[in-house]
């Protein structure tokens, strides 16, 4: 019985959730990152056309050299700051994200000791490589395109959220390394799917609470990439 439940929900996120992905990882990453469980970019208008690539180039000298000490693309960086801040140096999101990275103040404490030097575009684009590379870290297991969209989801929502998205894929027979099959789980964090939970989690429920914002996640992690490959 219990093998046509998961076979029959399987095919049920194949219909309603086609052309999604999956990843998994149980790391300790320490408090302050596993709490950050939270969509955090902050909604600014648009900076297009010459204004846009005129702050592009303005931070990409930083950002070239604080890569550097990483496995990381600076166009990914720079893709991340894009759609984090629209490059507002200034920017400050309702749930008080700060900066072109939007660092929780709550991360940047962990990162650096203080969370003073928010809005200081080097010291900001520091701490937020930083903070990236420690989820790119996270999932070292998966395969390279796999393993940036998991880091980028995490930057988006908090590792936490992929890490239960990991538990419910592999509940359902899943690949949790791959980011198509986290695609298809992280909606099923939501509450309507409590019965699903139950087996899965001792609490009846997922580790880090119900979370209803995966549309904005997986959108996040499209967004990113696509402006990734715009930069030349």
């Amino acid at each position: 019985m219990k093998i046509v439940f998961k076979i029959s929900l399987v095919l049920l996120l194949t219909f309603l959730l086609q052309g999604k992905v999956f990843h998994f990882s149980k790391l300790n990453f320490g408090d302050a990152f596993a709490d950050e469980s939270i969509i955090h970019q902050t909604v600014t208008p648009s900076t297009t056309g010459n204004n846009l690539l005129s702050k592009l180039h303005e931070y990409r000298k930083i950002v070239n050299e604080k890569a550097k000490a990483t496995d990381i693309d600076s166009k990914l960086i720079l893709a991340i700051i894009k759609q984090e801040s629209q490059f507002n140096e200034n920017a400050v999101s309702e749930r008080g994200a700060q900066g072109l990275m939007q660092l929780m103040p709550q991360t940047q404490f962990e990162l650096s000791g203080d969370s003073l030097d928010s809005f200081h575009p080097e010291k900001n684009i520091n701490m937020g490589i930083s903070y990236f590379s420690k989820l790119y870290k996270l999932f070292e297991n998966a395969p390279e395109e796999d393993r940036i969209c998991l880091a980028l989801a995490a930057y988006n929502a908090g590792p936490s959220r992929i890490y239960d998205a990991q538990d419910l894929a592999a509940y359902l027979g899943e690949d949790p390394l791959s980011w198509r099959s986290i695609q298809n789980a992280l909606p099923l964090l939501s509450k309507r799917y409590y019965t699903l939970h139950q087996p899965v989690w001792d609490g009846g429920k997922p580790r880090n609470g119900y979370f209803g914002s995966w549309r904005q996640t997986i959108l996040y992690v499209q967004n990113v990439l696509k402006f990734q490959k715009d930069i030349q």
